[in-house]
């Protein structure tokens, strides 16, 4: 369990004040002259020593990412764009942290732009997150008022600026290239990669884009050393992470842990235990809607970092903890979220378009029970068709949930499929 001394959002519950005031207070914007004094390069190789990878989701390398914008300028000038679109079902983080700890990804937003030759950065939000992106700017104009950004920011003579952009609520912008689209003023379309965004991203510009959490992070880390944060988890799996627990739990919640926490322990401690106890827990989606369900049986043990759930198929995701008692229909479950990525699907490729139409057509007949019992291979026939043919991640978002439903509970299904034939044929008779 995670130190008071080691967590990282300290206000991550609202009880202090927001502002500039209280952030300086719990250590923000201390010394952030002097991090960036200590070089462009100093900065990325403690990102990168740090072991933290991206908290959007995909997990990948944060220190690595940082790396690929250029630095040698072609007279194009680079940018930084955060991504707190946060559409996944199920997550509710980094609300919380601009809702209540704003300063944290400003000043993240500063260090990590500065590392990355970037003069400005946008932070895209997405349009329900109405108070949080009121704070947010109150922050910005506090940081800005305070010289901490802007012409001379933090008195170091580099000028960076920050903007808030609100986006409209799909789901989609939350894919980097999409959300670039959007910034634009375009439709939210992925992009097909190469050119990959350190090339060619916003406005044709240089750009990473990365999410609220993972930049947030960074000013801690750069103040506490790397070798703190790598102290804090796994290998390769290391520092803290904040996950959001609901669904069937007593005490629904976000909470900073360590990364590799066993999921019964953070549900437990945390969450205040299943609903009706642990044995009446059924499963749990682990990362947000979009990784595989698993079943009681691997959540007794399985750890919650991005490798431990990846071997046992599935996957960490934006750690939001999706609890399910025996009270659920799982099916029905699984067949809800087939609608929602039905809907976010941008229409731009055909497995996607058209395969996530299909699937949550016969999803909805699997609930009914008016499916053959062959059907369920031909249903996960096609996921794997999606899986993997798509521009962006939406097509194996719509896929994985099935194949985890089908994977660990197909005698559901065919139960299902049985009992409505015999219901069929005592209603003839």
């Amino acid at each position: 369990m995670l130190n008071d001394k080691d967590r990282i959002f300290t206000n991550l519950y609202g009880l202090q004040s927001p502002g500039l005031d209280g952030a300086r207070a719990r250590g923000d914007w201390d010394g952030t002259a002097d991090l960036m004094g200590k070089g462009q390069d100093w900065i990325v190789d403690e990102v990168k020593a740090s072991g933290l990878r991206g908290r959007g989701g995909a997990g990948f390398p944060t220190g690595l990412k940082m790396s690929f914008m250029p630095k040698e300028s072609d007279g194009r000038p680079q940018y930084l764009v955060v991504n707190a679109d946060e559409g996944e079902p199920g997550t509710c983080k980094d609300r919380e942290i601009m809702r209540h700890d704003p300063h944290k990804l400003v000043e993240g937003c500063l260090l990590a732009g500065f590392a990355m030759r970037a003069e400005a950065a946008y932070i895209y939000i997405r349009g329900e997150f109405y108070r949080e992106a009121e704070a947010l700017q109150s922050a910005i104009d506090e940081a800005y008022a305070a010289g901490l950004i802007g012409e001379n920011a933090s008195g170091t003579g580099y000028k960076f600026d920050v903007y808030v952009h609100r986006g409209m609520g799909a789901y989609i912008c939350g894919e980097e290239t999409a959300l670039i689209e959007s910034l634009e003023g375009k439709k939210g379309q992925p992009r097909l990669k190469p050119p990959f965004p350190a090339n060619v991203g916003v406005w044709g510009c240089p750009t990473t884009v990365n999410n609220v959490e993972s930049i947030a992070v960074i000013p801690t880390i750069l103040r506490r050393t790397a070798a703190w944060f790598a102290g804090l988890g796994r290998e390769n799996n290391t520092g803290t992470k904040i996950f959001s627990i609901s669904g069937h739990v007593n005490n629904p919640c976000n909470v900073e842990e360590e990364m590799g926490i066993p999921l019964k322990e953070l549900i437990e401690k945390h969450a205040g235990g299943v609903r009706g106890g642990w044995d009446n827990l059924l499963a749990v989606i682990p990362g947000g809607s979009s990784v595989p369900v698993l079943p009681k049986r691997i959540c007794d043990t399985v750890l919650m970092d991005f490798d431990s759930l990846k071997a046992v198929q599935s996957g960490l995701g934006t750690a939001a903890v999706i609890v399910m008692d025996k009270s659920t229909d799982i099916v029905r479950a699984i067949a809800r979220l087939s609608s929602f990525y039905q809907h976010e699907s941008c229409g731009q490729c055909t497995p996607c378009r058209e395969g996530t139409g299909w699937m949550a057509r016969v999803m909805d007949r699997m609930v009914r029970g008016e499916a053959e019992p062959e059907e369920i291979d031909s249903l996960l026939d096609v996921t794997k068709q999606i899986e993997g043919h798509t521009i962006c991640a939406l097509g194996d978002a719509a896929a994985w949930p099935i194949q985890g439903l089908i994977r660990h509970f197909r005698p559901e299904l065919e139960a299902r499929i049985a009992a409505e034939k015999e219901a069929a044929r005592n209603r003839v008779a």
